[in-house]
């Protein structure tokens, strides 16, 4: 698992994934599911976004502007549909959709995690902007690393991401999503299963 993705799981636990489950009308076992996809997404997203020089300077203009508090950013839960556009451009239905299907949370609901997520994942950035004095480049280079953690090729959850990602709208594989979040299929999968699961509830 990225670093990345691991420090927003620990971040939100199971009180923040119990309040944006409360603010969707969501079952939280299908919503720590959901979260567990879609955050990846995100990442790879913003990761395509920094990936050429103009992205990147983009990206670190807008964490300048942007608040570092994860929990402080549930606050406005359904704010970052700007921000989600940004990360995801044409690809939020098709991500939504994925999610969807991988967590069983219905598709209204996805579409408004995503929004919810998206500004939690970027005040994350600008904390590591501040903390660590990166620069564009730095940001760019950090995304880049993440995005080829969680979408290894021996991960069956991050090929599920890449294919969400991927222009060639290549399909993806939903029962490889459930394995990996799971537990199933053995492996980094089941590694990745395990602690999605105990950093969401709490276990």
């Amino acid at each position: 698992m990225s670093n990345m993705l691991e420090d927003l799981l620990s971040q939100l636990g199971p009180g923040g994934v119990s309040k944006i489950a409360g603010s969707l009308g969501s079952d939280q076992s299908a919503t720590s599911k959901a979260i567990g996809l879609a955050l990846p997404a995100l990442i790879g997203g913003l990761a395509r976004n920094a990936s050429q020089p103009q992205g990147a300077e983009s990206l670190a203009s807008a964490l300048d502007d942007h608040g570092d508090g994860v929990m402080g950013q549930l606050a406005g839960l359904l704010g970052g549909s700007g921000i989600l556009g940004h990360v995801l451009g044409g690809r939020q239905e098709p991500v939504a959709q994925q999610v969807a299907k991988g967590s069983g949370l219905d598709m209204g609901s996805v579409m408004k995690l995503l929004p919810i997520l998206a500004p939690i994942v970027m005040g994350y950035l600008s904390r590591q902007k501040k903390q660590q004095n990166l620069g564009a480049a730095d940001i760019g280079s950090m995304l880049r690393q993440e995005r080829e953690v969680v979408e290894q090729p021996g991960g069956m959850l991050g090929k599920a991401m890449a294919a969400m990602l991927d222009d060639d709208g290549d399909g993806v594989d939903l029962g490889d999503i459930m394995g990996a979040l799971t537990g199933g299929g053995g492996g980094q999968s089941s590694g990745l299963g395990g602690m999605l699961g105990k950093m969401l509830s709490g276990g």
